[in-house]
């Protein structure tokens, strides 16, 4: 009989004594130290890696979010902040030996000002409770991900979410004012407002998209818009996707920016219409759908202009939305492809990369080769407006090799959309998806300046840690000139 190692005391003892101190500072049941309790926060939407966190702890203020970052960074403890776990690239995987910040009980919408034309909410407010909260006055909050019933703002905030309305409106770098975070070390910072452009350095800028590596949002100021006054969605199918990609360039050739549009594969389009039944055609290679927006006069006039160019690529349908209860089925086809392509296949490995527009016919033929190349299928979906691909790889975790030729298949794909002078994330981040593939992006120089950023932050590299960059706690590499007596010297911050 082999004998098995006896636990470490040590870390048990440790353990017990962060728990013990977070049910100090979170009474009742906001924290959550049981194995099978904290199950549901084993991963995020990148279910294929998973880790149970040493304690998950649910602050429902910012004076305990406060208190909770301020022990850990006292006692050197590794914090991973959560929203709706949506994240499609682990950006909220947990770490066993870090506490799981999980900010589901911030979700008020604090203050509605039509005047200004904002909404205050807290980070746990969904996407789209943003909308319903106003649309009854005739407003909306334009990005839109696939997932805006069940994702956070404050998750929004962390990857810098887009949607299929984000070519015409923006994505959430466009659309938010202002924000109220907590540092590691406990200090309050708001940055920005309700006023259109904040003074000083663009700090904004910097933690829209930071993946919850440099604080932790707990309110987020949001720009609303009035909702067009005319919105049609024109379904337009193609013999192949080569010719919908050529269509998609030469409709912004033509200075024309719809609300949205995107497109969608044979596979893609079939799982769509199986699932929601929004009428789209199943005999074409890929479907477009592009929605223009605006007064009654300029949203038909655009939409002759939009259907003749279609013709001109080689459209083989064309249909027009009558109503908008049609409009928003054709909507529906598109939000709901993820679960419906989950409905043809075991799993399926989404990814997320970005192209120049002109290279999409391009990278979708390479795309086809590679998927011969793995011997795996791949649907595709994506914002074809501005270049944001998403390839469902299918493959069967349970077939031996499948999973590791799907991440293999996957890297390759966000190789290419590199090589042709994209990006690698459009907008699902990088988290530990992507994190080993930022070196074919980014050079040793560039990586140690964006480094300095979350260490300027903070210093001592405890905030969301395993994420992004590809090598660890290098912060005391970086120097740390950017700190005072433990405080993060932001100056110009006001705090709390």
């Amino acid at each position: 009989m082999v004998a098995m190692p006896a636990p470490d005391t040590s870390v048990l003892s440790r353990r017990e004594a962060i728990v013990s101190a977070l049910r100090e500072i979170v009474p009742g049941e906001g924290v959550i130290a049981n194995d099978v309790a904290m199950r549901p926060y084993e991963s995020d939407g990148l279910t294929a890696y998973r880790q149970l966190p040493m304690v998950v702890v649910l602050p429902e203020t910012v004076e305990q979010v406060s208190k909770i970052l301020s022990y850990c960074y006292e006692n050197g403890i590794k914090v991973v902040p959560r929203g709706a776990g949506t994240s499609l690239s682990g950006g909220a995987l947990p770490l066993a030996d870090g506490v799981l910040l999980g900010m589901g009980k911030f979700n008020k919408v604090l203050e509605i000002d039509y005047p200004n034309r904002v909404v205050v909410a807290q980070p746990g407010v969904t996407n789209l409770g943003i909308t319903k909260a106003v649309e009854g006055n005739g407003f909306y909050y334009a990005p839109d991900p696939s997932s805006q019933i069940a994702c956070t703002i404050g998750g929004n905030v962390a990857e810098n979410s887009g949607g299929v309305h984000c070519l015409k409106y923006g994505l959430t770098t466009n659309n938010v004012l202002g924000v109220e975070m907590v540092l590691m070390t406990g200090e309050v910072v708001r940055i920005g407002g309700k006023h259109l452009d904040a003074e000083g350095y663009d700090f904004l800028s910097l933690i829209i998209g930071s993946e919850g590596l440099l604080g932790v949002v707990t309110e987020v100021t949001v720009r609303i818009l009035k909702k067009p006054e005319t919105a049609r969605a024109l379904l337009v199918g193609f013999p192949t996707s080569e010719a919908a990609g050529d269509c998609v360039a030469k409709i912004i050739g033509a200075g024309i920016i719809p609300g949205g549009m995107e497109m969608m594969d044979k596979p893609a389009i079939a799982a769509a219409e199986a699932f929601v039944h929004a009428g789209y055609p199943l005999d074409v290679e890929a479907l477009l759908i592009v929605e223009l927006d605006g007064p009654e006069a300029e949203c038909h006039h655009l939409l002759d202009r939009v259907s003749a160019i279609a013709k001109d690529c080689g459209a083989v349908t064309l249909r027009a939305s009558t109503s908008e209860e049609e409009r928003l089925k054709f909507w529906a086809g598109r939000k709901a492809a993820f679960p419906a392509v989950g409905r043809i296949s075991p799993d399926y490995y989404c990814m997320d990369g970005t192209i120049p527009r002109a290279k999409l016919p391009l990278v979708l033929s390479r795309m086809r080769e590679l998927s011969e190349k793995y011997g795996l299928l791949v649907a595709n979906v994506f914002h074809a407006g501005d270049g944001n691909l998403h390839p469902l790889i299918l493959y069967d975790a349970n077939k031996e090799g499948e999973l590791e030729r799907a991440e293999h298949f996957g890297s390759d794909i966000l190789r290419l959309c590199v090589e042709v002078g994209g990006v690698l994330t459009g907008e699902h981040g990088v988290g530990v998806e992507k994190r080993d593939l930022m070196p074919s992006m980014f050079n040793q120089t560039d990586l140690d300046q964006q480094l300095r950023v979350k260490c300027a932050f903070d210093d001592k590299g405890l905030l969301n840690p395993g994420k992004v960059f590809p090598e660890l706690h290098r912060c005391a590499e970086m120097g740390r000139m950017h700190v005072h007596g433990g405080k993060t010297a932001f100056p110009d911050l006001p705090r709390f």
